[in-house]
């Protein structure tokens, strides 16, 4: 599979995405389903970046309930890349998608997270993220589709 090259994420990211992301806890077999729509937009003035805000319903063993997370997009060193935090300013990750395909990693506590961003076409593009550690062994596959909206 071909990856698509992003040479300006600035200009790739901004809008509404539906997002689809499943769960998988490799220890006990269960598996959840995250749906809602993720918007990359421009944080309060005078900040520099993206604000990434994700809202939907996560199911789990059967129970759903309302589900979100925001992290901060700053500019990286080129326009393919960017600084990701979490809301509260922590560092999580960079982010580089000039290629088309980036790894990342993350440690949490005791936890590793080992990220692979693709990019499929100008609509849609994945993240998978594996985590390992004393209490997890999960597997997170996020579907990202262009809604057209702003």
């Amino acid at each position: 599979m071909g990856f698509r090259p992003v040479p300006d994420l600035w200009a790739y990211l901004p809008g509404t995405w539906r997002t689809v992301r499943t769960v998988r806890d490799l220890a006990s077999g269960h598996e959840g389903r995250f749906t809602g729509v993720t918007v990359f937009g421009p944080p309060p003035a005078p900040e520099e970046g993206l604000v990434q805000r994700e809202d939907g319903d996560f199911v789990w063993r059967g129970v759903s309930r309302p589900a979100g997370r925001t992290l901060r997009l700053l500019p990286g060193p080129t326009p393919s890349s960017a600084d990701v935090r979490f809301a509260d300013g922590r560092e999580f990750h960079a982010l580089d998608l000039a290629g088309g395909r980036f790894t990342a990693a993350h440690p949490c506590a005791a936890d590793l997270y080992e990220g692979e961003f693709t990019v499929l076409d100008a609509d849609h593009w994945r993240t998978v993220w594996r985590v390992r550690g004393p209490a997890k062994d999960l597997v997170l596959t996020t579907g990202y589709a262009r809604t057209g909206g702003a």
